[in-house]
């Protein structure tokens, strides 16, 4: 699923930084791996530490064998790398926020501190043994408060930290390829099968569920979404349909096995207008989140969690608890408080973390290195090669009489 982010976050940006973005996503891939299984496991899935992370008991894998753990029917280690997924995905999710004004380098710092700090401790409240939210009844079927939620509001953090784009929001910052942003969001589609309906952990009746509540919220997603753009502005879209898919596959994560599958229609449609709605107020409050991380998957993991508290039914999942929808308040208040405490704590911690950073390394590259794109002036190469060139050296190569002057962009005003 990360490399299909990479492609749905890829074509919504300027050609000058396609690569850039891929890397906050392929980066992640070998990064978050190696702290997963040295220490981050341990931390998430490890025996509690009064309810509030896990212990050292895993560190290194130490005991992570071929069994299943308690409780379980598959091997340990497979156990182990299929939450390996979540772990990786989640901190490149933030990177939306972010693209195209950041330093790889404060990139890489802080995803690693905030998966150590945020991702594991928040996984273990939820779905490590004795997390203080999972004992109390909160319900994360595959990752709505521990996934979207906590990635969407850091995502928010770090776009008003770190501020605008070059040029925003005057200049029109178009996507390069939405061919591969649809791309992108098709593999999503079906990799989220094996996320929502993977998290049964079995085969058979509960994961067959989650799989046909994950396929009908993202249609009904695409489709509330795509409807009110034809009706507002005459005309539906590609990107509509491709943002609108994402939601309703975000929204439903906490649900998917926990509802039936007329509350998952419910759920999809839902998302695509309010996550519609969400990705309206960067243009009305004036912050920049570059690829509507925070109006997707902030408001869209919230909005999933909450209605999980709604429309949950033991009739689906005996396993589970009915509802408010059922005449159960219980798990609703327990599902919003777990939005609340996810929320403000990632929030607290990214805020934290990147002012750490920007203090002692700083979070943007230098104005000219923007202005040229950070392919260039990052990483030494391009996207799609110019003159039969597909390597540059890097900035601290150049001698300064070959730097470019930066380039001045005219503003386009509205409507333009």
């Amino acid at each position: 699923m990360t490399p299909a982010l990479a492609l749905f976050y890829g074509g919504l940006v300027r050609s000058k930084n396609v690569l850039s973005t891929f890397m906050h996503s392929f980066f992640a891939l070998g990064l978050v791996t190696i702290q997963w299984v040295v220490i981050g496991y341990s931390l998430s899935f490890a025996p509690t530490v009064g309810g509030w992370i896990g212990g050292l008991d895993h560190m290194f894998l130490a005991g992570v064998g071929l069994e299943p753990r308690s409780g379980q029917t598959i091997p340990h280690i497979l156990f182990m790398v299929y939450q390996l997924m979540f772990a990786i995905i989640t901190p490149a999710l933030i990177s939306g926020a972010f693209a195209e004004r950041v330093k790889f380098s404060s990139y890489v710092v802080f995803t690693l501190a905030w998966t150590t700090l945020v991702y594991d401790p928040l996984c273990h409240w939820v779905w490590g043994p004795g997390g203080w939210l999972g004992a109390r009844g909160a319900l994360d079927f595959a990752g709505g408060t521990v996934v979207h939620l906590s990635s969407g509001i850091s995502a928010l953090v770090f776009a008003l930290v770190l501020g605008k784009r070059l040029g925003y929001p005057k200049q029109k910052m178009l996507p390069h390829d939405l061919t591969m942003t649809l791309l992108g969001a098709g593999m999503l589609w079906f990799g989220w099968f094996g996320f929502n309906a993977g998290s049964a952990l079995t085969s058979g009746g509960l994961a067959s569920l989650a799989f046909v509540n994950t396929h009908i919220a993202a249609g009904a997603g695409a489709l509330a979404w795509a409807t009110i753009e034809w009706v507002r502005h005459k005309k539906p879209s590609a990107l509509g349909v491709a943002s609108g898919l994402v939601a309703g596959l975000v929204a439903i994560t906490p649900a998917a096995g926990f509802v039936g599958p007329m509350a998952g229609l419910g759920i999809g449609l839902a998302a695509g207008v309010v996550c519609y709605l969400g990705v309206l107020l960067k243009s009305r409050v004036g912050y920049d989140d570059a690829l509507d991380a925070f109006g997707v998957h902030g408001i869209g993991g919230a909005l999933g969690a909450v209605l999980t508290g709604v429309l949950a039914s033991t009739v689906w999942n005996s396993a589970g608890q009915d509802g408010l929808a059922f005449g159960n308040t219980g798990l609703f208040i327990e599902n919003l408080l777990s939005v609340v405490v996810a929320g403000v704590y990632a929030a607290g911690v990214s805020f934290v973390l990147l002012k750490i950073i920007d203090k002692v390394m700083g979070l943007r590259p230098a104005p000219e290195m923007e202005q040229e794109g950070l392919d260039i002036t990052l990483h030494g190469e391009e996207a799609y090669a110019t003159a039969g060139i597909g390597m540059r050296p890097a900035p601290d190569e150049v001698e300064p009489s070959a730097v470019k002057a930066p380039v001045v962009v005219a503003e386009v005003a509205p409507g333009e």
